[in-house]
């Protein structure tokens, strides 16, 4: 039976790639470097920073530097991102229709914390949370299940209980290695650069929970 709704945050709850994309180019055109948009979808979209610097920057980065760096990229991205903070069409009003039906609700995030409180804090939904789990809450990123094994844990369910939101390779496989039913939200990647998902949304506006419910029947 469903009793809790687990939400990546980044292309699920809103659609922050593109200002990534903006803050990351700000970031390595420092550096001289100019990836192009083709290196992005399939180095930056649904991974965590760690990868990401080390991929484009040509070496391992890890530890203090990897803190600095990620510190750097991150506050850029805030920048950018403060006042352009904008749900996925439908989002705010099916995760009303959650709430009203008491459904616990849960953000799992590869992101840091300062960008979760950010994008919660302006959509004023934090308080309606009952988890909320940053990069900095777990020691392996997605594809491992741990951020959304831990989620579970602090919501105390099952994992089979909860369903997950989803918009990346690494991230659905996250959901679907912990075992749970998962979303794929099809805003940065299509159904074919997904594993494959139990139901497949364009953003929210017409998920029905009854058809939701279904999946757990």
């Amino acid at each position: 039976m469903l009793k809790a709704v687990i939400f990546d945050m980044d292309g699920v709850i809103c659609h922050t790639n593109p200002f990534h994309s903006i803050a990351f180019q700000q970031f390595f055109a420092k550096r001289n470097l100019n990836p192009t948009e083709a290196e992005y979808v399939e180095h930056m979209y649904g991974k965590n920073n760690g990868y990401i610097l080390s991929h484009f920057l040509g070496r391992k980065i890890e530890g203090t530097e990897l803190a600095l760096l990620e510190d750097e990229k991150e506050g850029l991205f805030r920048e950018i991102y403060k006042d352009e903070v904008n749900p996925i069409s439908g989002f705010m009003e099916f995760f009303e229709k959650l709430k009203s039906e008491g459904l616990l609700t849960a953000v799992a995030t590869s992101a840091p914390r300062a960008n979760l409180d950010l994008i919660i804090g302006v959509l004023g939904i934090g308080e309606q949370m009952q988890s909320q789990l940053a990069s900095e809450d777990v020691s392996k990123h997605k594809p491992d299940p741990e951020v959304y094994l831990k989620s579970a844990a602090k919501l105390g369910l099952k994992p089979e209980e909860c369903l997950v939101f989803e918009d990346s390779f690494s991230g659905a496989s996250a959901g679907i290695n912990a075992g749970m039913k998962v979303v794929g939200v099809l805003s940065s990647h299509t159904k074919d650069e997904l594993p494959t998902c139990d139901l497949y949304i364009e953003d929210y506006k017409n998920l029905d929970l009854v058809h939701i419910q279904q999946l757990f029947k």
